[in-house]
């Protein structure tokens, strides 16, 4: 079974990557194989829809991926439930938007509430001495 599943993921990987290829004229830089089960694919599509066209594709690809990959006999139905149609469900890339720097002054940040007001360094240095001279005084 697990040999199954691979030749099958390896097939509908497959068959998408080919079909987007031939859109994009890249049809001559397949491997003959390849090029050999988009024409298949092109003659289903003369009898069936798109759909059909593609799993009966998908299918042939699988049958041979499997007997490649050592399996034996008749290669078991890894999917039984109706698949949706391989590649067509492909988007462009785009870049999200930057997301805008915040630089803001303290004093913009006191009123907008995003900051906290930093704790000046002269206050700190104070509670130290007040901490320093404490302890000076109680191990006396």
């Amino acid at each position: 079974m697990l040999i199954a599943r691979r030749a099958d993921t390896r097939a509908r990987a497959d068959f998408a990557t080919w079909k987007m290829m031939a859109k994009l004229n890249g049809l001559s830089a397949l491997p003959p194989e390849a090029q050999e089960f988009l024409e298949s694919y092109k003659n289903l599509l003369a009898r069936m829809s798109e759909g059909e066209a593609s799993e009966a594709t998908i299918a042939a690809i699988y049958k041979a991926y499997y007997a490649e990959m050592g399996g034996a006999g008749t290669p078991p139905d890894v999917r039984p439930r109706p698949a949706e149609p391989a590649a067509d469900n492909v988007t462009a890339f785009r870049r999200p938007a930057p997301k805008p720097k915040k630089s803001v002054s303290f004093g913009a940040a006191t009123f907008a509430g995003t900051q906290k007001r930093p704790l000046p360094v002269a206050l700190i240095f104070v509670c130290l001495v007040v901490v320093y001279v404490g302890i000076r005084l109680y191990w006396r």
